[in-house]
């Protein structure tokens, strides 16, 4: 295949410069996954607004891509062998990326391991969990009478908080030094204050992880990543 003209996505959301990596998504936590990483390692990229609405989502154009319809995905199209590379499922990006630059994934093979577990916690766990928290605690889920579903999931947010907090006793970021781990997570600590869900998870009470989100958020390239895409673009 050929970047742009064997990929149907391209007719919809054109590539200036197809020489660089394109990055389809949208700002939310498993979106700014994928924009924080390209900003902290540098690569050039082109970033394109792919909304969570249907039209958008759903479309041929992005189903060609990504037939799970979710954002973020990416077209790098100087992948493996020089060949264009699509790529969906915002762990498996932040993998491909690390290994690409070499950046935030130690080179040791058990250290790398170690940072790939933590990464799949955030998407086994705390993504999942957490947003399913959000549905029921903020969105359409709240108007569920039955109170179950809400405790189910403010219980289990507490858990994993709890097993975040004892891994950085000591340390300031989840495997010693900055990873690839805390990109995944960080974003999704952060939904907990969108979510109006701090109070409720007794947020506080976890000075580890309080301390460990402000470091992150404090990461220039953090910034820049939270508003890549443009929600409007």
């Amino acid at each position: 295949m050929t970047f742009p003209q064997d990929f149907p996505i391209n007719t919809r959301w054109p590539a200036k410069d197809p020489s660089v990596l394109q990055l389809y998504s949208f700002p939310t936590p498993n979106g700014i996954k994928v924009s924080i990483m390209l900003e902290e390692t540098g690569l050039p990229y082109e970033a394109h607004t792919v909304t969570l609405a249907d039209k958008d989502v759903k479309s041929p154009e992005f189903l060609s891509l990504n037939p799970n319809n979710k954002i973020p995905a990416i077209i790098d199209p100087n992948g493996p062998g020089g060949k264009p590379l699509p790529l969906w499922e915002s762990g498996a990006i932040l993998i491909y990326l690390a290994e690409k630059t070499g950046q935030f994934l130690p080179t040791d093979p058990a250290e790398r391991y170690k940072v790939i577990q933590w990464v799949m916690f955030q998407m086994g766990g705390v993504g999942p969990m957490f947003g399913q928290l959000g549905f029921f605690y903020k969105f359409a889920g709240s108007a569920v009478e039955d109170p179950l579903p809400r405790e189910r999931y403010i219980t289990e947010a507490k858990r994993l908080l709890g097993v975040i907090e004892r891994q950085l006793d000591g340390q300031n970021w989840l495997c010693g030094d900055y990873s690839i781990a805390d990109i995944a997570l960080g974003g999704w600590l952060r939904a907990l204050d969108f979510y109006g869900a701090k109070e409720v998870v007794g947020w506080d009470n976890f000075p580890n992880t309080v301390a460990y989100l402000d470091r992150f958020l404090a990461r220039p390239a953090v910034q820049r990543g939270l508003n890549i895409p443009p929600r409007e673009g």
